[in-house]
């Protein structure tokens, strides 16, 4: 531990100045020869000065001490010191200890960076969910614990940007984290699944698959890197009454944490994500690229995500009176009165909104739905401008009861789940149904549209799909010419 190593370096700097030295040479370094450093006199060696300085300068007597500084070469390497000055000028802040991450989670460090993944855009998905499983987890233990929640923070994550800097702040409420929960889930393997990622992704290259695996095995925070330089973690748990920064870099090799004193920064509870992006990045800084990615992959989150929004209000107000003419009857005198003119301004005020629907469309009442909606949810989720066909609202639910489950499952073994089985013929059946229904309908132009688009992949399947050929025969069409009589 680094922190214990700073402490004892202090105990010795004390002693060393409760008998007059004020020399502090690490390790073996005080082998090594001497490196004299010339002031301006020609032929008198000096102590060379850098910037070193006993942690108990303060009970050093006389500033004619630190000139007996006897530094080497490598007297600084591998280790860390604090300069006294620096620790008078922020007495009141603790100092930041640095930790080494661990081999492949800095080996992961380094492929994220190195633009591994393509489509950058993911890192917002994979911070939010990460949030979003914070706030269940409180919302679990708090069953249990009533006193979690005894601040009464609502449940929600909040997003705000700025663009001209080029920074996104991710708030949330949930569990938090302790500092030792910071080094075990942000710094070492064994919570972020790290080893299981490079394997499957060492699979993946060697059968030229995509190599999209983030979300996986629990490793979403270090996605933050794809886009930034610099992420802080400031976080608060319930269990504890401090908040500690966890700070990385992208081309680090090791991070930071401290504990928080400043008042302006305390959250109550949860986590705040700071993402400081790289220069070729800062576009996503934008409030409205934000919107766009959260209603895109976040859309269906069961908490609700607010982000920083520029709003609006049209108002009346008063411009410069126009002086004008008017002749008053009786003695025919004229008279210039004052006419008030008005005009519409538009006044900018920035405030939270709402930008997820908390509860999904598939798990509300097929009643409830009406077409229109579905329409939208079919545009929004595909991307599409034009209405659907048809549409298929059903429930489908498998109940998993294993205590050897884990809880990082790879895509492989979950596609051999049983229930995920069952779940995939009830889908394909359904489907069937559904194209059956359209080709049975009075518009026959629909089924034509769509014969048009898929009726090649009908044959294809027919011949090639042998579960599933009776149910595809009846949906196939053929053109021929009949004689009339």
């Amino acid at each position: 531990m680094l922190g214990a190593s700073r402490r004892s370096l202090c105990a010795a700097a004390r002693r060393r100045a409760a008998v007059g030295a004020a020399s502090v040479v690490p390790g073996d370094a005080a082998l090594a020869p001497q490196r004299p450093v010339s002031n301006g006199a020609s032929g008198v060696p000096q102590p060379q000065k850098r910037l070193l300085s006993v942690l108990a300068a303060t009970k050093v007597a006389g500033a004619g001490n630190v000139a007996s500084l006897k530094l080497t070469d490598n007297a600084l390497v591998g280790r860390r010191y604090e300069s006294s000055a620096a620790a008078a000028d922020s007495s009141d802040m603790p100092p930041a200890e640095k930790y080494e991450y661990q081999a492949e989670v800095n080996r992961l460090m380094d492929l994220i960076v190195h633009s591994l993944y393509s489509n950058k855009e993911v890192f917002l998905r994979e911070l939010v969910s990460n949030a979003s499983d914070a706030l269940d987890k409180l919302r679990y233990l708090s069953v249990t614990d009533s006193n979690l929640m005894k601040d009464g923070s609502e449940l929600a994550i909040r997003i705000q940007t700025d663009k001209d800097n080029g920074i996104i702040t991710i708030t949330d409420t949930g569990i938090g984290m302790t500092r030792q929960e910071l080094v075990e889930s942000l710094g070492t393997i064994a919570s972020s699944g790290t080893a299981k990622f490079l394997k499957a992704l060492k699979e993946s290259q060697e059968a030229g698959m995509d190599s999209n695996l983030i979300g996986q095995f629990g490793v979403g925070f270090y996605s933050a890197f794809l886009v930034s330089d610099k992420v802080a973690v400031s976080t608060k748990s319930p269990k504890s009454d401090k908040q500690y920064v966890w700070e990385g870099e992208a081309e680090s090799s090791s991070y930071t944490i401290r504990e928080e004193t400043d008042p302006e920064k305390l959250i109550p509870r949860g986590t705040r994500l700071t993402l400081y992006l790289k220069r070729d990045d800062k576009g996503f800084a934008h409030p409205e690229r934000i919107q766009k990615l959260v209603k895109n992959y976040s859309q269906f989150v069961s908490f609700p995500i607010y982000t920083w929004q520029e709003k609006g209000f049209t108002k009346e107000v008063e411009v410069d009176e126009d002086p004008s003419e008017v002749k008053t009857e009786g003695d025919g005198e004229t008279k210039t009165e004052a006419k008030k003119k008005t005009k519409t301004v538009v006044e900018k005020y920035w405030d939270w909104e709402l930008t997820n629907e908390t509860q999904p469309i598939w798990l509300r009442n097929p009643k409830e739905v009406s077409t229109e909606e579905y329409n939208e949810f079919y545009k929004k989720t595909f991307n599409e401008y034009l209405d659907p066909l048809a549409s298929s609202h059903f429930t489908t639910e498998g109940v998993v009861d294993s205590n050897d489950l884990p809880l990082n499952v790879s895509r492989e073994i979950l596609q051999e789940s049983r229930i995920v089985r069952i779940m995939r013929k009830r889908l394909v059946r359904k489907a069937f149904d559904m194209i059956l229904g359209i080709s049975c309908s009075e518009n026959r132009d629909d089924y034509e549209r769509f014969w048009e688009n898929y009726g090649k992949f009908l044959k294809l399947g027919c011949m090639e799909d042998k579960e599933n050929h009776k149910r595809i025969a009846p949906l196939l069409r053929f053109f021929f010419f009949a004689k009339q009589r």
